[in-house]
């Protein structure tokens, strides 16, 4: 497994930067100086309360070096921690680089993570084992305690990565006895007089507990999903880990995060990283939402058996129900009556799981397995980060029609791309958002929002209702004299208050890609219309090109360049002008990794607005210009 270009080149960023570190005398001259000459300007405030340049360097966490990398939802962020230990390993001078703490927000993210950096099989790990010559180990919290294969020699002799969740960590100052990594460890009585730096103990712990050892390496740290350690304890938790250098790895950076690099979303799409288009289809009632997702979810799988045979690729298209929250009235215990409601439909008990924050059937199943049967998940939105299951393609929302759909937290769930390739099957390449909302403009609201909250835009979906009955006047008179009292705006149904037999699906049919779409009509509709979009999207996508400069300013600045509209009275002479292309020569030993990739392996690149500023210093020259000096001829020049 290899760094995909965008990949490769937040690497090269981190390298920079890392350079700047060892010129300067502090992380904050270091940063600010990357930024001025990155961008050719130092931070300028503005009167009106704008600013050029960007923002200084904000000091996190005292005596480290606190970096931000933003890479949107499945672009691959363990993967490029990896390759960062690597560079921090090579480019960086303090502290213990072998010594790494892997930190994670979640439980189950944990074991994921390290599962995936200890399986020799895993490309994390065989990456791992390349760049450090097979001298890696990793370990849980529970190993270190006590001491299994962890000593004075092993942290200096090879990469030692350990992984904690944040709440191994992260507590009061005041509690911190009850917290097993603050306490006396014998197990670790030989780090004593050999690792532990008696300046550095913590208050009121002895020399032996781990935390103490973790603070005497001084090491590097690396916080996944850091937009969930902003609070004032996860900084505590920062300091007292001693780290060299924080790296904070996230789609969404808080404000005060210090980025040194990011990922274009765009470029995700264009190396097939995500799911994309979202198609959105809105119906009149949750029984139809379960029918839909039942009829489109066999569907995919039919098709995956066709790529299958094809590419060798096994998929096993999932469907995530999700639950209403905050159900008032109620105790929410309604998940397991779904699932019992969706056993009544014949649908084999196995293939159905429930993952809430109290509930966890998941917990051990691999669900990329060709022997896993899992098809069916039920969630409110324990998934909604650190969850990571590239079959899943069908958000099915089981909410109250009254309810605006709330699906930002868990639809990057729905967006990782199994096997990072284009699917010969076109609806293999697109996610399903099925929903049954009167207030279906507050629901796209909410998928827009989870979409920029994975990285992406409100540009990266489709959406579509089912149209309203048109209803003779002869049943509206019957509707108007026989309907039911008004049921009140505020009144929220059970999740499992759905109509069992109202759902048109049998598991036990013999359905093929030819008779499917008689089976269900609506979800043939629907498919039909998503090839469609998915194809004029994917020719928007490969027509764009990615614009740093401009994702500069909107996604790391915060601020937006200037855009002037073009005077109407010129519009059709601009559309005919022809502007040439300049390039620039590129010595061969600077195209570095990747000239591995066919089209970059011409000495010849595009000179584009980034190119122009390299070695340019806008405070280096005067302010005063002389117009004196400036030649009155001007000359006319036609293409």
């Amino acid at each position: 497994m290899e760094l995909k270009p965008y990949q490769h080149r937040v690497i090269k960023d981190l390298e920079r930067f890392l350079t700047y570190t060892q010129k300067e005398e502090t992380p904050k001259k270091a940063f600010d100086q990357y930024w001025e000459d990155k961008l050719g300007m130092p931070y300028t405030p503005q009167l009106d309360g704008s600013f050029e340049g960007m923002k200084p360097y904000k000091n996190n966490v005292a005596n480290a070096v606190h970096i931000a990398i933003k890479v949107p939802t499945a672009g691959g962020k363990t993967f490029i921690a990896v390759n960062a230990l690597h560079t921090i390993n090579k480019h960086f001078y303090k502290g213990n680089a072998k010594a790494v703490v892997w930190l994670v927000p979640w439980s189950n993210l944990l074991q994921q993570t390290v599962n995936n950096l200890s399986n020799p099989n895993h490309p994390y790990r065989e990456k791992l084992n390349s760049l450090f010559s097979n001298r890696v180990e990793v370990y849980e919290k529970d190993q270190l305690l006590q001491g299994a294969n962890f000593n004075p020699t092993s942290v200096t002799e090879q990469l030692n990565i350990f992984v904690f969740n944040f709440s191994s960590l992260r507590i009061n100052a005041r509690k911190k006895d009850d917290r097993k990594v603050f306490q006396e460890n014998g197990a670790l009585e030989s780090f004593r007089n050999t690792i532990v730096d008696k300046e550095l103990v913590l208050p009121d712990t002895d020399e032996t507990a781990l935390i103490n050892v973790i603070r005497s390496l001084n090491p590097i740290v690396i916080v996944d999903e850091s937009h969930n350690a902003e609070s004032d304890l996860s900084v505590e938790m920062l300091n007292n880990l001693n780290p060299s250098l924080v790296l904070d790895l996230t789609a969404t950076p808080k404000e005060n995060s210090n980025i040194i690099s990011f990922v274009n979303a765009l470029a995700l799409k264009k190396e097939s990283m995500v799911k994309l288009p979202v198609v959105v289809y809105n119906h009149h009632k949750k029984e139809e939402v379960i029918t839909s997702a039942l009829h489109l979810q066999r569907q995919l799988e039919l098709l995956a058996i066709e790529e299958e045979k094809l590419t060798g690729k096994y998929i096993r298209p999932i469907i995530l129900f999700q639950a209403q929250s905050n159900i008032k009235g109620k105790n929410n215990t309604t998940f397991q009556k779904i699932k019992e409601q969706l056993v009544k439909l014949q649908i084999p008990e196995e293939q159905i799981k429930i993952k809430t924050s109290g509930i966890d059937e998941l917990k051990g199943i691999d669900l990329m397995s060709k022997d896993c049967p899992v098809k069916y998940i039920i969630t409110v939105n324990a998934l909604k980060e650190g969850w990571d299951c590239p079959n899943a393609y069908i958000l099915a929302s089981l909410a109250d029609k009254s309810s605006a759909v709330e699906v930002e937290q868990i639809l990057g769930r729905v967006l990782r791309q199994p096997y990072v390739v284009k699917h010969k099957e076109a609806l293999l390449n697109m996610s399903f958002v099925l929903t049954a909302s009167s207030k279906f403009n507050e629901t796209l609201d909410s998928i827009v929002k989870g979409l920029q909250e994975s990285g992406f835009s409100k540009d990266d979906y489709y959406a579509e209702e089912i149209e309203e009955e048109v209803l003779t006047p002869n049943e509206v008179l019957n509707q108007d004299l026989f309907s039911k009292e008004p049921t009140p705006e505020n009144y929220v149904k059970s999740d499992d208050d759905f109509d069992v037999s109202a759902i048109e699906f049998n598991p036990n049919d013999k359905v093929t890609l030819d008779t499917i779409a008689q089976q269900n009509p609506l979800v043939s509709k629907i498919t039909e219309k998503a090839k469609v979009e998915g194809q004029t999207f994917e020719e928007k996508v490969n027509d764009l090109d990615i614009d740093d400069t401009t994702s500069i300013f909107t996604d790391i600045m915060k601020t937006a360049p200037k855009i002037y509209k073009i005077d109407g009275q010129f519009k059709e002479v601009a559309s005919t002008l022809k502007l040439p292309q300049f390039f620039k020569k590129v010595e061969e030993d600077e195209l570095g990794e990747i000239s591995l990739f066919e089209e970059l392996n011409s000495e010849d690149q595009y000179l584009n607005k980034l190119s122009l500023l390299e070695g340019f210093k806008l405070s280096n020259y005067s302010s005063m210009v002389t117009f004196e000096d400036i030649s009155k001829e001007i000359y006319a020049c036609r293409f």
